[in-house]
């Protein structure tokens, strides 16, 4: 009995036209396995009639909610201290959406277009191919270059508050899907002074953003967060209030003189996320990754000041 079984199974595997089924059918398998993986990761996640975009970043994205993200065309602050990882977020982020074949433009009033793409390169992010391929574009502009042009309009308007200003530093060859703007800070000191100016053109900016459906993370740089307790005046408080969300980095300092770094997501206007401060790490040769359950706890061996 057990030799008929051994032939009878040779004899179905023999089976030539059995052996080509098997083949189709894994291949099948493989196919429908590849194509759910490439939904699953899919950088716009429709819900509700809603679209939601995911930065990619390793642990980030866990801190929504099942099926949530950062809605599309939303205005994000990414706010925090010196040297907190403002910009290694964002150009993380944009790394990610490259990858998925999104139109990124990345709008620098500090650094260089050089040194943008280098930190990119230093993390084996290929921005230099992403450039050739049209997906990404780092440009420098001169934030003075702004004032002057609000100034201008302003006046030939006998400074009627009320005058649409387009901001005229976009690019009419780029259309992108995301927009990194580095930094909201940098642009505010340019208007020193002029506060109401700076108002107005921030009211602008964000109109402009909106109406053209366009996500984007303005970095704003902060002596110290400003929602844990501290006395903090920005310079146009309505920034906080036009924004979609907050998402909050910090260097946190513990007593025995360790420097770590923390995100959490303090605002998102229409999702649901977790509410927690969380550790993160910004590792060479790789970006930036976030661990959404190791949540910043204080004890009386693990104290700590965040900054």
């Amino acid at each position: 009995m057990g030799e008929d079984k051994r032939a009878e199974k040779n004899k179905r595997i023999d089976n030539p036209k059995k052996i080509k089924d098997v083949i189709k059918k894994i291949k099948k398998e493989v196919f429908e396995k590849r194509l759910k993986k490439q939904k699953e990761e899919s950088k716009i996640i429709k819900k509700s009639g809603k679209d939601y975009i995911l930065t990619g970043i390793k642990g980030f994205d866990s801190l929504f909610e099942k099926n949530m993200g950062i809605p599309s065309g939303a205005s994000v602050l990414i706010e925090g201290g010196p040297g907190s990882g403002k910009t290694v977020f964002c150009l993380a982020a944009v790394n990610e959406l490259c990858k998925k074949n999104k139109k990124c433009l990345y709008m620098s009033f500090e650094e260089s277009e050089e040194q943008l793409i280098s930190h990119m390169e230093e993390f084996n992010w290929k921005a230099k191919e992403f450039v050739k391929r049209g997906l990404l574009r780092v440009t420098r502009f001169d934030a003075i270059d702004v004032s002057r042009s609000i100034e201008a309009l302003l006046s030939a308007a006998k400074k009627e508050l009320l005058i649409e200003v387009e901001p005229m530093f976009f690019p009419e060859d780029f259309k992108p899907d995301f927009v990194v703007i580095d930094s909201l800070t940098s642009i505010a000191s340019a208007f020193t002074g002029e506060e109401s100016r700076f108002r107005i053109y921030m009211e602008q900016l964000f109109r402009y953003l909106e109406k053209n459906n366009i996500t984007n993370f303005l970095i704003r740089e902060v002596s110290s967060p400003s929602h844990v307790g501290t006395t903090f005046k920005e310079q146009g408080e309505a920034v906080s209030f036009l924004s979609d969300g907050i998402i909050i980095l910090y260097n946190v300092v513990y007593d025995s003189g360790e420097r770590t770094f923390a995100i959490e997501i303090l605002k998102m206007r229409g999702v649901s996320f977790k509410h927690r401060i969380v550790e993160f790490k910004i590792v060479n040769k790789k970006g930036l990754e976030v661990n959404p359950n190791k949540i910043l706890k204080k004890s009386h061996k693990n104290n700590f000041s965040l900054t």
